[in-house]
């Protein structure tokens, strides 16, 4: 077992952050859409790519979830609560969606690829990335290609996303921090404490994102109920994006350029595929919810959880909605990967 080095550690994370705060003033200098998120990301992917060791501590990690959970729960009012009624139906569509980008890019990433059939399923998965590495070790598969795959698919979604949402008419030139009156420290503090507490039950019923999922829980209740109205404040909300951005990028550390180069392709295919499949299904919905296209494509994006729900917040997309599509998108993978890898040859059969 790997010692434990504090120093290390807080080292490290330092220089990742110092990457991903660089990486968000170029993006602000470039008038890129949520530069917060964008620029980091970016920077410290490339910087991972260089051979550069870049991690964040994970109890940053954690403090930068709960922020960000009080933060999108804040989103929450009595036309979001009502709007929840209708959501079955976008439930329904992102079914056939998840079902959709399997299957072809399974069949893609076979015979375009040369992927197993069961190593494509779950280089195809749209999401629940560390599900999938667990059961690519279980069943002995190329982990570094699944991963490699997955990692591209993360990262092109944050980049394509906020360009997609701009294309569509979503405002992403306001404030990445929302604008309001201010919610009381006190408050806030109560939030925070309430928050830990519900992440802390929900990892031990295994939510996804607990700490996240249970200070949005929180922050939405005290907004709903308005016992804790308000926003958070710029000092803390403009850090936790920039958290959040740096970490979409730790995920290429250890892969080198070469690795990239090898497994680009297929995780560029696998987003186009995924991109078709979300925008397609977004219209119908958008149509039947009275929603504009735009911020159910957002909801649909297969990209990584706390992502996607951190994105939403940004774009004004309703909170809940966003949170619900990406929980139920987790939940299904969770049933269905299965289900389709017990059904699937190990190999493909020749001729």
């Amino acid at each position: 077992m790997k010692p434990h080095r504090p120093f290390e550690e807080l080292t490290t994370t330092a220089l990742t952050i110092g990457v991903g705060a660089l990486g968000a003033l170029i993006a602000w200098l470039l008038s890129a859409p949520v530069y917060m998120l964008l620029g980091p990301a970016i920077a410290v992917s490339l910087a991972g790519l260089s051979g550069l060791r870049v991690s964040v501590a994970p109890r940053l990690r954690d403090t930068c979830f709960v922020i960000l959970g009080l933060a999108v729960g804040a989103g929450f009012d009595a036309d979001a609560l009502a709007a929840m009624v209708r959501w079955p139906l976008a439930f329904a569509f992102m079914a056939l969606v998840m079902w959709g980008i399997l299957v072809t890019c399974r069949f893609m990433l076979v015979r375009a690829f040369d992927f197993a059939p069961r190593a494509a399923l779950l280089a195809a998965a749209p999401g629940h990335l560390s599900f999938v590495v667990a059961m690519a070790a279980d069943m002995g598969m190329d982990l570094a290609r699944i991963s490699i795959t997955q990692s591209v698919r993360l990262l092109t979604l944050t980049i394509l996303v906020p360009f997609i949402a701009l294309l569509l008419g979503i405002d992403v030139a306001a404030n990445i921090a929302p604008q309001g009156e201010l919610m009381r420290y006190a408050d806030l503090l109560v939030l925070v404490s309430l928050g830990v507490g519900a992440g802390l039950i929900f990892m031990r019923i295994g939510v996804p994102a607990p700490l996240l999922m249970g200070a949005m829980l929180i922050s939405a209740l005290g907004h709903l109920t308005e016992w804790a109205p308000g926003v958070l404040p710029e000092w803390l909300i403009l850090p936790a994006y920039l958290v959040l951005g740096t970490l979409i990028g730790t995920r290429f550390s250890g892969i080198t350029f070469a690795d990239l180069r090898r497994g680009a392709a297929a995780g560029l295919a696998v987003t186009f595929v995924a991109v078709v499949f979300a925008a397609g299904a977004s219209v119908p919905v958008a149509l039947a919810l009275g929603m504009p296209v735009g911020h159910v494509l957002v909801a649909f994006a297969p990209g990584g959880l706390e992502t996607m729900i951190a994105m939403g917040a940004v774009l004004g997309v309703v909170p809940g909605f966003v949170a619900a599509c990406h929980i139920a998108r987790l939940f299904l993978l969770t049933f269905l990967l299965p289900f389709m890898l017990a059904r699937s040859p190990a190999y493909e059969p020749q001729g």
